[in-house]
């Protein structure tokens, strides 16, 4: 088992469990996952983005998004509004309640992220985010939903 507990396979899922739990261990109460969370946090920064976009934004599959865009709508925290270009094109925009929720959790996501590091040393904290960003960024294209990042104060990239 010693062979297993060094893949970097394993080791990344084990990760992934653990901020998994610490996430619904702060943010549970909220009703509120954080592919939910990473969802409205794009929305909120692209108002008007489409599900298209949002999925390349968010790194999520396009086709599992659209159940969480329904649960997010039902639960009154987004609106799907038709595009005035292609009235069948949906964009998103937050509700109220969902601008509100967002500022709700900002400190819980925040001790999120906190906790996930906490066992580190700072400079390892460093390295650990560095050496992490580095491998998803190499690996972007491996996966079914690669991630397009928009720059900053530009619009959400065409999927």
């Amino acid at each position: 088992m010693r062979e297993i507990y060094g893949m970097p396979g394993h080791l990344i899922r084990r990760a992934q469990q653990i901020s998994g739990a610490i996430f619904a261990e702060e943010v549970g109460e909220h009703d509120l996952t954080s592919v939910q969370f990473s969802a409205l946090f794009a929305i909120r920064a692209y108002p008007g983005v489409d599900a298209t976009r949002l999925s390349a934004l968010i790194a999520f599959d396009r086709s599992t998004l659209g159940g969480v865009l329904e649960r997010l709508e039902a639960k009154g925290w987004i609106l799907r509004e038709p595009a005035p270009a292609d009235r069948r094109a949906k964009r998103l925009r937050l509700t109220g309640a969902g601008a509100e929720l967002l500022l709700r959790v900002e400190e819980p996501v925040r001790r999120v992220q906190d906790r996930l590091l906490a066992p580190l040393p700072p400079a390892d904290r460093e390295t650990f985010l560095r050496l992490i960003a580095q491998l998803a960024d190499l690996h972007n294209e491996v996966t079914p939903a690669p991630i397009r990042r928009a720059a900053e104060g530009q619009p959400a990239p065409a999927g």
